[in-house]
Formats: structure tokens, C-alpha cells, sequence
């Protein structure tokens, strides 16, 4: 192609592209300033009675789970869980199950409410641990499930 019709760019669009390059750049920098509320809601804070301002023992435990309950609509009460928490674990978060039935088939039931992997994975609440040992995503996982076919964890008086 001759050198008189190749394209040549105008100093303008160049120079506007410079502006909106450096404009990007200063909004980003800007962003922390501002507060990047829409930023950081990109990367939710993993619900744990820690992070929810509550004592890292079973009360704080089942009142972080409730609260987490409530913002995703499960059913269930403290003496619910409570009175389940007992009877399944004694309130020991590490215990396992490695004598039953689900033990016999590879799924040892796992920490305060005894879930399997299976149930756990299905009903595991959005924002907790994806550990069935975490007491808080073991009890709303737990009350998930007890919700969806009990239609509460205050509903279930035994195994379940």
C-alpha cells in the first residue's frame, strides 16, 4: 500500500484515549478513597462466630448459626439446635461417627450435628466454611437440611 493511503491515527484520538486511560487509572486509585462499598461486596467475609462478633464456644456458635439462618430464611431455634448438639456430639465440634452405617459406606457422619459429606455439600450455606468441622457451617448446613425435610431442626427429636 502507497505511504499517502495508509491510515494514520489524529493527534486527537490519541490524545483522548491517553485522557481515558489516566481518567481509568485515577478512578481506580480513587476507589479505597472512596470506599469501594460495591468492590468489596465482591469478596464476602466467611461467616464464622468470630467474624460475627460472637465467643468461639457452642452458645456462640449456635447464636452466629442463627443469625446466618436468618439471613438465608432456615428455620430453627436456639433450643432446636441446642437439644440436636447434645444428643449428636455432646457439643464436640471434631466428633466423628467411624461405627455406623454411613461409616460402613465411606461417609462417617462429622462435628456438632453429625453430617455426612453428601448432605453437607448439598446444603452447606453460602458464605461459611466449606468445612463440615466448622461449627458454624456445620449447624446451618445441618438445619438446612433439617428445614428442607422436617421443616425445622426443632422438628427433629432424633437421628436423622
Amino acid at each position: 500500500m502507497p505511504a499517502a493511503a495508509q491510515h494514520r491515527t489524529p493527534r486527537k484520538s490519541r490524545l483522548a484515549r491517553k485522557l481515558a486511560v489516566l481518567g481509568t487509572g485515577a478512578a481506580v486509585l480513587a476507589l479505597p478513597l472512596l470506599g469501594a462499598t460495591s468492590a468489596s461486596a465482591a469478596t464476602p467475609t466467611v461467616q464464622t462466630a468470630t467474624t460475627l462478633g460472637y465467643s468461639n464456644t457452642l452458645d456462640g456458635w449456635i447464636r452466629a448459626s442463627l443469625a446466618v439462618m436468618a439471613e438465608h430464611g432456615i428455620p430453627g431455634s436456639y433450643n432446636g439446635i441446642y437439644r440436636n448438639v447434645i444428643r449428636e456430639s455432646s457439643g464436640n465440634p471434631w466428633a466423628i461417627n467411624n461405627w455406623d452405617s454411613n461409616a460402613a459406606a465411606g461417609t462417617p457422619s462429622k462435628g456438632l450435628l453429625q453430617v455426612i459429606d453428601p448432605t453437607f455439600n448439598a446444603y452447606h450455606v453460602s458464605n461459611t466454611l466449606w468445612d463440615p468441622y466448622d461449627p458454624v457451617a456445620n449447624i446451618t448446613a445441618a438445619c438446612n437440611y433439617a428445614a428442607q425435610r422436617y421443616g425445622s431442626i426443632d422438628n427433629v427429636w432424633g437421628a436423622y
